[in-house]
């Protein structure tokens, strides 16, 4: 049965790849990024049913508006994941520039929270729908360098699994640990090394089906895609 899924941050890295895997699997993606450029691509290679917006997640009245559009539209989504996400430049955290300290924590961690605002109070109503926020293995973990990208993950841990404990029966939010991927992002925290991981194209034939079989049962546990 098709369903209908909305990702953040679906202009590269495991967003794009997921939106391309559950599309061509038949079923419907909502989507969001911050660039426009590459939604405009994006919509040029998936067509209708599929809607892709540019939104900033950061930006509460933003996802508000987007929020009223989809759901005027098309019913509350059956599968929302949390991806959008950046990382700091590796650095002791004494040396981490406020303005990005705050840029990452504003995405990461707020970003996820107004997607939830926004979007779950509809699928509370329906008592049914999965709310995947991607976590990281430093959401439960850690590593010098990366403070502020530790903890934004290690907080939605927490946040999922809070949020999991008011949630109806027949629904369920997952701390989703995708595991060590190759993309861009993983590159900023480890050069070179981050080419000896797992590609995205092998990383998304994985993932598409672990998502599509959560189901209400798997509520509040931290789940990882090995």
């Amino acid at each position: 049965m098709s369903k209908l899924i909305l990702i953040t941050g679906i202009s590269k890295g495991l967003g794009y790849a997921m939106t391309e895997g559950f599309i061509q699997q038949g079923h419907t993606v909502i989507g969001c990024a911050r660039s426009s450029d590459r939604i405009d691509k994006i919509r040029q290679k998936f067509s209708a049913p599929n809607d892709f917006t540019s939104v900033d997640v950061a930006n509460a009245q933003l996802v508000e508006k987007w929020a009223q559009d989809v759901l005027q539209k098309y019913a509350p989504p059956d599968i929302v994941i949390n991806n959008a996400a950046i990382t700091n430049y590796p650095a002791p955290l004494w040396e981490i520039p406020s303005e990005e300290f705050s840029d990452l924590i504003d995405i990461n961690i707020k970003g996820v929270a107004n997607i939830i605002r926004h979007f779950v109070p509809a699928m509370v109503k329906n008592k049914r729908g999965i709310i995947v926020n991607f976590s990281s293995g430093w959401g439960r973990s850690t590593s010098a360098q990366v403070a502020p990208y530790c903890a934004s993950k290690w907080a939605i841990e927490g946040l999922t699994r809070s949020l999991a404990q008011e949630l109806p029966n027949g629904m369920a939010a997952i701390p989703l640990n995708p595991g060590i991927i190759h993309t861009d992002m993983l590159s900023i925290s480890f050069g070179e090394e981050a080419a000896n991981y797992t590609p995205v194209s092998d990383w998304v034939l994985k993932a598409v089906p672990f998502i599509l079989n959560l189901k209400s049962k798997d509520n509040g546990i931290p789940l990882t895609i090995h």
